[in-house]
């Protein structure tokens, strides 16, 4: 495991991001963990937060130009990951948009730096991924190109067939979705600690039941 993924584990089960016990998804189904990423909520926790997606991408080899943040949560993602790349001699654009389009002043849905070449889309997850393909959709009608997704956690679990949410944007749209961490790097964590032990047993049932093959 790097050292960001250890980091952002770390930093999820102090700010109770991340939750063991019995949750009911959207889905249906019965998870043994929950992940909120509203719960990264103070200045620090994104500072640190947003280093941890810098460094996800850097070490991913990506080529990107500037990152776009959908609304809602990914606008404070977006913005934190690229205040560590600048902190990191990295200087990129960065644009987000709207709920609802601005009558007035500047108008529109885009706010932010124009959408040009390479744009890296910011989030927290992929659940059903509608975010995600609104937002490629608003790239590439602005001319830019989607290069890729940049995720906080991948479940790394099956949606309606055989693919994962992350799996089926990629194979739809032929970008790649790099993840911080997934559910193979949180498997490997709780079995580190000592106090975490017992889950590890309820994700590997879980996995077992609704995990994909990668």
């Amino acid at each position: 495991m790097h050292p960001h993924q250890r980091t952002f584990l770390d930093l999820a089960l102090a700010r109770d991001v991340l939750r063991f016990g019995d949750f009911t998804l959207k889905s249906g189904r019965s998870s043994p963990y929950f992940f909120n990423a509203g719960r990264f909520d103070s200045g620090g926790a994104l500072r640190t937060l947003g280093e941890c997606y810098a460094a996800a991408l850097l070490d991913s080899r990506l080529g990107f130009d500037m990152l776009f943040g959908p609304a809602y949560k990914g606008i404070p993602l977006a913005t934190a990951t690229a205040t560590a790349l600048a902190a990191s001699g990295l200087d990129v654009p960065l644009a987000y948009n709207r709920k609802e389009a601005k009558a007035h002043g500047e108008g529109g849905t885009l706010v932010g730096a124009p959408l040009a070449e390479r744009v890296l889309i910011v989030d927290d997850v992929i659940t059903a991924g509608t975010a995600i393909r609104e937002s490629i959709a608003l790239i590439r009608d602005a001319g830019a190109t989607p290069c890729g997704v940049l995720i906080a956690l991948d479940r790394q679990e099956r949606g309606q067939g055989r693919l994962s949410a992350a799996q089926e944007v990629t194979a739809q749209f032929g970008i790649p979705v790099i993840a911080i961490a997934r559910l193979s790097d949180l498997l490997a964590y709780t079995g580190s600690r000592a106090d975490l032990v017992a889950q590890r047993e309820r994700l590997l049932a879980y996995r077992a039941t609704y995990g994909t093959d990668d």
